[in-house]
């Protein structure tokens, strides 16, 4: 604290005095606060340029530092932008998580699973498999069709085989839904969008094995806990064709010779529309980017996008 003398009127009491020490100020002496010695600094903060390899002193005053983003971080010039997608690029490419059904051969078959939770007989086990061996298809399939198995039975079957949860289509809507994943992966991979539970946590169905890769990509892109599960084969065709049937955010499918021009196609992208969001993640075989072109379909996470005109899809091949 700083004491100071003064003998002065009222119209020199300080800023910061109460009525009570201005009577002191003018009287005597007044206890001045540090703060008032010492005010807070007031400074404002810009947004930085996200690549490491950036050495730009100067950032041209026309450049918005609102976009592009890409993956939450602002590039300054058109090759910080480079560099940051050359990263992501690379680990997508070199961290994809592949998974086979190689990897779940040890599964108890499903016939015998099914046999041993009493939901068939030997003699419907033994001619199912009959006919799977004659005709081809799947062991569940002729279960319903040939041997009257209910078909609830096999899709939990399947469940215990993937030790995951039966999933329906309770608080499904497909015009939200739609919106989540491109029609490509819900026709290639099998996957549909089930619903989101308290903007955390997004359930995905699969009718007959789940897909760990795909989900994984899903969970990256969305930013969301991905549970996965089965759901029965009547139902999932019927959310699926719904699925299909919205209209959904446009996807451009390209090619691109190597991770070098996948690189440099993406910044073009990412020049041109200047989206206030974007992300790559990778889905097998592809390289999905997605765009958000509006600030309101960033608003929150775990919010599906609003409308379709809110993102742009891009589903890229690296060579043949």
């Amino acid at each position: 604290m700083l004491f100071v003398n003064r003998r002065a009127s009222l119209a020199a009491v300080p800023p910061q005095a109460s009525m009570a020490d201005a009577l002191t100020w003018a009287t005597g002496t007044y206890e001045l606060p540090q703060a008032a010695l010492n005010p807070p600094v007031v400074t404002t903060t810009k947004r930085l340029c996200g690549s490491v390899l950036c050495t730009t002193s100067r950032i041209s005053p026309f450049r918005s530092r609102k976009r592009p983003i890409f993956e939450e971080q602002w590039g300054c010039s058109g090759r910080c932008v480079l560099a940051m997608v050359q990263a992501a690029v690379r680990r997508e490419i070199a961290g994809g998580l592949e998974t086979s059904v190689a990897q779940h051969r040890h599964r108890l078959p499903l016939g015998l699973l099914m046999l041993g939770q009493g939901w068939i007989t030997q003699a419907q086990l033994q001619y199912a498999l009959a006919v799977q061996k004659l005709h081809g298809g799947r062991i569940g399939d002729w279960l319903v069709a040939e041997c009257g198995v209910a078909p609830e039975h096999v899709t939990r079957g399947l469940s215990l085989q993937w030790s995951c949860p039966v999933l329906t289509a309770r608080g499904f809507s497909p015009a939200a839904m739609a919106l989540i994943v491109p029609k490509l992966f819900v026709e290639e991979f099998g996957l549909v969008p089930l619903r989101i539970a308290g903007s955390q946590l997004l359930y995905v169905g699969f009718e007959e094995r789940l897909d760990a890769s795909a989900a994984r990509g899903l969970e990256q892109m969305m930013n969301l806990k991905v549970e996965s599960g089965l759901v029965g084969t009547l139902e999932y065709s019927t959310i699926r064709q719904s699925l299909l049937s919205q209209l959904v955010a446009p996807a451009k499918c390209e090619v691109a010779a190597d991770a070098d021009a996948l690189a440099a196609r993406i910044t073009a992208i990412l020049e041109q529309k200047q989206p206030i969001g974007a992300k790559v993640v990778r889905m097998h075989r592809y390289l999905w980017l997605r765009l958000w072109l509006e600030k309101a379909s960033r608003a929150s996470r775990g919010a599906a996008p609003r409308d379709h005109e809110d993102i742009l899809d891009y589903i890229f091949t690296v060579g043949r």
